[in-house]
């Protein structure tokens, strides 16, 4: 019974037992820095792996299932629209239950059963049926991956989470640039099965940081804080508890004794001596209440519309970069490899994007970052013939347009927790105790699943019917009618630091009231 009790609080992080011991490495399990490279890891792990098999799914299909060469493009596309499929519908899903939950490892522990199940059935499965639930499998792990990974990155980065997004957003390019590489050199090297034992391997990595991170809020069920911590962790983004270290330079955990406890429950309270109302006025709401909050902002409604549009662009260039360069110029994978180089390498300024955003608010980065697109995109329509000056001009235009990327996509991630921390403010406890950040971020991948859906879709259509130069183009529209959305509902600059502050008084206030 003692080992079934210990795993259940190891799963759920839910002190039991008043005398337990704090977890060994508390203060390294449950820092900042553990805790980003942890979702970023799982951020990456998805990415890699949807990206890793991309060059021998047509070999599963003709070797593994036995599928006809000419219906192998049809079951390739219906492949990677199964994934998009239960990453849309799996999003929201993801995050209601990780609102609803106790801690946000469960809901990241069920990811990865997924995830291990994806991979299980993608490499062994001998029928198409297996391949397209191991699809659904990966998109749903994936779901959870964003909606509850992000959220878990707002519960401990607080006022730094612009620039824990932009480490994503550095995840994220960091997968999609060296997975089909690793793939495609791993699968003429060494087989089939050798390109999802590297699979393994990442997953396993993922597993191991999982199970070994601790969440902010389940380490202070063994530390405690004075108002002065909370305070300064306001300041600062969130209390650390790394920091609190002795003077010899040992981590210290202070844990409460139960003479402290007693004489916190000797404190006079009103609630004792009168049997009048509630003990906290703050209303209650329910998970429909939060939902139609939510889709009823305009500013809300706005980031997602950003979103939609910027994965839409991006994931547009994946689908038609790679065939443009190959007719146009002639060249192999490896040669269009180096074009996606050009555009994904300067996400690495994610990070800084993310912090511009919280110290002057999203609304102008992501609006400098569609308004930057515009121009890039009409001229790409120029590059048309096979000569040094064009394929100069292509890598000279894919590198900024890298930038305005990154400049519209890690501003409206972090507007998702602005909207919520802003709403809170203005109306305590409108999105009950545990918040709603895990449909926020739900929301926020539905978006950018439903925009990379479009956006291939689009701009496969337009350059087989009217050219790469129509494409580029209406691309441009795409991006300015985002540029317009942003600058018209976007929130501006608001000082989050005094606001939580003001909130957290505010509801201090009213407790001792009551």
């Amino acid at each position: 019974m003692g080992f079934v009790r210990g795993a259940r609080q190891f799963l759920s992080g839910t002190r039991k037992d008043p005398k337990s011991k704090p977890p060994r490495f508390l203060s390294i399990r449950s820092s900042k820095t553990l805790i980003l490279v942890t979702v970023a890891l799982a951020i990456f792990t998805d990415i890699f792996y949807y990206a890793l098999i991309v060059p021998v799914v047509p070999f599963s299909l003709t070797v593994q299932v036995g599928i006809p060469e000419d219906q192998v493009q049809h079951w390739t596309s219906i492949l990677l629209s199964c994934y998009s499929v239960a990453l849309f519908v799996g999003s929201p899903i993801a995050g209601l239950y990780a609102d609803h939950t106790s801690s946000r490892r469960w809901p990241l522990l069920i990811g990865l059963l997924a995830l291990t199940g994806s991979t299980l059935l993608l490499c062994f499965g001998k029928t198409i049926g297996l391949l397209i639930l191991g699809r659904l499998l990966q998109g749903f792990s994936a779901a959870i991956v964003w909606s509850v990974g992000c959220a878990l990155l707002v519960d401990t980065m607080k006022n730094a989470i612009g620039v824990a997004l932009g480490y994503l957003g550095v995840s994220m390019s960091v997968g999609l640039l060296i997975a089909p590489v690793i793939g495609g050199a791993v699968y003429s090297a060494a087989g089939y099965y050798a390109v999802y034992y590297v699979a393994f391997g990442v997953v396993a990595v993922d597993i191991m940081l999982r199970l070994v991170m601790i969440e902010k809020k389940v380490a202070k069920q063994w530390i405690e804080e004075d108002e002065d911590s909370i305070s300064s962790g306001i300041e600062g983004g969130q209390p650390d508890i790394e920091a609190a270290n002795s003077p010899n330079g040992e981590n210290e955990i202070h844990v409460a004794t139960q003479e402290q406890k007693n004489s916190e429950e000797k404190q006079p309270s009103d609630a004792d001596n009168t049997d009048q109302g509630p003990i906290n006025s703050t209303p209650k709401y329910g998970t429909n209440h939060s939902v139609k909050v939510l889709l009823k902002s305009p500013r809300l409604l706005a980031a997602l519309y950003g979103l939609l549009t910027q994965s839409g662009i991006m994931m547009g260039f994946d689908a038609t970069l790679a065939l443009f360069v190959q007719r146009t110029f002639n060249w192999n994978s490896t040669a269009a490899g180096i074009m996606f180089l050009a555009m994904f390498l300067p996400a690495f300024i994610s990070p800084l994007v993310g912090w511009l955003s919280d110290k002057y608010g999203a609304k102008w980065p992501t609006f400098f970052g569609f308004c930057l697109c515009i121009p890039l995109l009409v001229c790409l329509r120029f590059v048309t013939e096979n000569t040094i000056q064009h394929k100069i001009l292509l890598g000279f235009l894919l590198a900024p347009l890298g930038i305005s990327l990154a400049f519209a996509n890690v501003p409206l991630m972090a507007e998702i927790t602005y909207v919520i921390e802003d709403k809170a403010a203005k109306e305590p406890g409108i999105f009950g105790e545990k918040g709603v950040y895990g449909l926020g971020y739900g929301l926020f991948t539905m978006a950018f699943a439903f925009g990379g859906t479009i956006g291939p879709i689009w701009a496969g259509y337009v350059v087989e019917s009217s050219g790469w130069g129509t494409m580029t183009w209406s691309f441009a529209i795409w991006a300015a009618s985002g540029a317009v959305v942003v600058f018209i509902w976007l929130g501006a600059k608001t000082n989050r630091a005094e606001g939580t502050e003001e909130t957290i008084t505010n509801q201090r206030n009213e407790n001792t009231a009551n």
